[in-house]
């Protein structure tokens, strides 16, 4: 019986539609922290792992499985997954009909261009207080990226006739391109000020 060759086995794409073999991270200190290629290709953002429970292991979940936890904050969407992974794929689509590109590129870009570089940390005890300057670890940076953008997405959805998934779509296609119109983009110049 011949052994199975490696172009059998089918190329693994996001919602049946989206592969993530091309894509680029093209920050080389994000490389570690943004799981998109190889091993961390999904069909669904829904992979019931147990991310918590080890130090940095949330770094080996799905960069898009992130993004679908984050955006079931707040106490109405706790534990609502399948609601957030609509949204998700919704949103994707939004992205490749707006931009023409694949949005799982559109997604990584905009992670790398919104998570801050330098924050600023309380230093003092007992009423003075003095801010000082210090730099954001890699896995913090993708964290907060991808809180930051899903801040925005919620805030732009709240009390509007857009949809969340239309406000995810415009929240990462600002983003990606660096704009100011995105809410992530503008917290993090403001942190880095």
């Amino acid at each position: 019986m011949p052994l199975p060759q490696a172009a059998d086995i089918p190329e693994i794409k996001l919602f049946g539609r989206w592969s993530c073999y091309d894509v680029q991270v093209s920050d080389m200190s994000l490389q570690d922290y943004i799981s998109v290629k190889e091993k961390y290709a999904k069909y669904l953002p829904h992979s019931a792992g147990r991310y918590a429970h080890k130090r940095f292991r949330k770094a080996q979940c799905p960069i898009v499985e992130r993004l679908t936890n984050s955006l079931m904050m707040h106490g109405r969407n706790n534990g609502k997954k399948l609601m957030a992974v609509r949204i998700v794929k919704h949103a994707f689509e939004i992205i490749h009909l707006l931009t023409g590109e694949n949005p799982l590129q559109v997604l990584v870009t905009a992670i790398i261009n919104s998570g801050p570089r330098e924050d600023s940390t309380r230093i003092g005890r007992a009423g003075t207080v003095r801010r000082q300057a210090v730099d954001v670890s890699p896995l913090r940076r993708v964290n907060q990226a991808i809180w930051l953008l899903c801040t925005g997405a919620r805030e732009a959805a709240f009390r509007n006739i857009k949809t969340i998934a239309e406000c995810v779509a415009d929240e990462l296609i600002n983003a990606a391109k660096g704009s100011s119109n995105s809410y992530a983009i503008k917290k993090k110049d403001e942190l880095e000020r």
